[in-house]
């Protein structure tokens, strides 16, 4: 059964360009999940930041790419893995403009740069050059992403995407190969606008060191347990590689005095004071990407209105190169009528924050099976898929269908999920799964995501 994370469109707020452009611009939305809230208390509330990329109209409008394919050709890699490997290189070469630039490293024991840096004119010599590859030792990942960016930073320009596509079948066993230290290296590239994708092929990487360094460097991450989808999840990632249409953002939430900001859910945030910094290295074309802030806000009284946060936004429109600004402000209103309060619930933003919440606690689910804790696990699991099984009828008996699908992939993976922990033989292969699906959730990845073949008892109709 497969479900594809859903991309929304939604509403534009106020819009001021620091340079005036005929294109389309990047769409700002921000709501909360209680725009009313009782008065006479102090609550806490969700304060949920939508930016959408606009449409590309055609293939010719897009940004070129300045990208490299980091591969692992350990000795793990021969046979099939690395034949699908090369075949999946090649077809993404394919897809590049004489415009592009593109660099092949290899890292086995060592690191060697099969393609330095240069434009994609001769892109037949380049396939030559990958088809000769052939498999090697041990896995010095660190090293072979750090070349991978040394290979972008050649050509590094702000009006092109620059990513690493690292792909390994193995634990790294060569220099750096702790998750934290891999976290480090992504975190520093992300600062230099070059953004890392990892791929995780087979049942012997680090998913932890994978999800890490794909999480904090703007990328993507894939769980590809057959080779024979290498050349699938490659052309999803170059789906969204080749539709970039903003990158250099700047994400500014300025909080009330009366607003205590608690937490970030689902995504990273440089919160000091009142004043909350957000990452974000990319947009796609027509992709919605959100953040979740979780604030505490300080009593008001009966019918009285508060400013609770102002939003800025400043991006680099990549069909345009210049610099464009967004900025909205959001109030919240008190009363004393729970009625009221109730009634002005937005029924949407709550659902997309209970899906980041619900996600941590997939996290902890998988720490707790980790530590060999089955069936406090098992029970995390199916609390979870009964929340989102109520949610989902809730929002589709208020019309509001836009995050069913997201609901019920949510619901259906952590019910099957709370059946296959139990399976000792297939946790390896279970986990990989479950950090695949936690990071799709929390970064809103625009591949679709898999899920396996439901049982008859499961494809029933869903519960009530």
């Amino acid at each position: 059964m497969r479900f594809s994370l859903l991309m929304l469109l939604v509403a534009a707020m106020t819009a001021s360009p620091l340079h005036q452009a005929s294109a389309e611009q990047v769409k700002l939305d921000v709501r909360l999940v209680h725009p009313v809230m009782k008065s006479g208390e102090k609550q806490t509330n969700h304060l949920r930041i939508a930016l959408t990329g606009f449409e590309l109209k055609s293939a010719e409008e897009r940004p070129p790419v300045n990208v490299c394919l980091v591969l692992d050709h350990s000795g793990s890699m021969s046979g099939q893995k690395l034949t699908r490997a090369k075949e999946a290189a090649e077809a993404a070469i394919d897809r590049l403009s004489n415009d592009d630039i593109v660099s092949v490293v290899l890292y086995d024991s060592n690191v060697t740069v099969l393609v330095p840096a240069t434009k994609a004119t001769d892109r037949e010599s380049i396939k030559q050059k990958i088809r000769g590859i052939k498999a090697g030792s041990s896995t010095a990942l660190f090293a072979g992403v750090s070349k991978g960016a040394a290979e972008v930073r050649k050509f590094l320009a702000d009006e092109q995407v620059n990513r690493v596509i690292l792909l390994s079948d193995g634990l790294a066993n060569v220099g750096p190969q702790s998750p934290q230290e891999l976290e480090g290296l992504g975190r520093s590239l992300m600062k230099e606008a070059i953004s890392v994708s990892t791929l995780g092929l087979g049942s012997g990487y680090n998913e932890d060191l994978m999800v890490a360094l794909a999480s904090v460097g703007g990328g993507n991450h894939a769980f590809i347990e057959d080779a024979d989808s290498l050349v699938s999840v490659f052309n999803q990632e170059f789906d969204g590689l080749l539709s970039v249409v903003a990158n250099e953002f700047e994400i500014v939430v300025k909080l009330d005095e009366s607003v205590r900001p608690v937490r970030m859910i689902g995504s990273e945030g440089d919160i000091e004071g009142q004043t909350i910094r957000i990452p974000l290295a990319q947009l796609y074309a027509n992709q919605e990407r959100y953040f979740i802030v979780e604030t505490e806000v300080s009593p008001g009284t009966e019918d009285s209105t508060r400013d609770l946060a102002e939003v800025t936004v400043q991006y680099r429109n990549l069909q345009t190169e210049t610099k464009e600004k967004l900025t909205s402000s959001i109030q919240v209103r008190f009363s004393d009528e729970e009625k009221i309060v109730e009634e002005a619930k937005d029924m949407e933003v709550y659902a997309y924050c209970s899906l980041q919440i619900t996600t941590e606690l997939n996290r902890e689910a998988t720490a707790l099976r980790d530590a060999g804790q089955v069936k406090e696990a098992q029970s995390l699991l199916n609390r979870n898929a009964t929340s989102l099984n109520k949610l989902y009828f809730e929002c589709e008996a208020k019309g509001v269908t836009s995050v069913l699908p997201e609901l019920k992939l949510a619901e259906v993976s952590n019910e099957m999920q709370a059946e296959a922990i139990v399976d000792r033989s297939k946790w390896n292969s279970t986990r990989k799964s479950m950090r695949q699906l936690q990071n799709a959730v929390q970064n809103q990845q625009t591949y679709s995501v898999d899920v396996p073949s439901l049982s008859p008892s499961q494809s029933s109709a869903p519960r009530r």
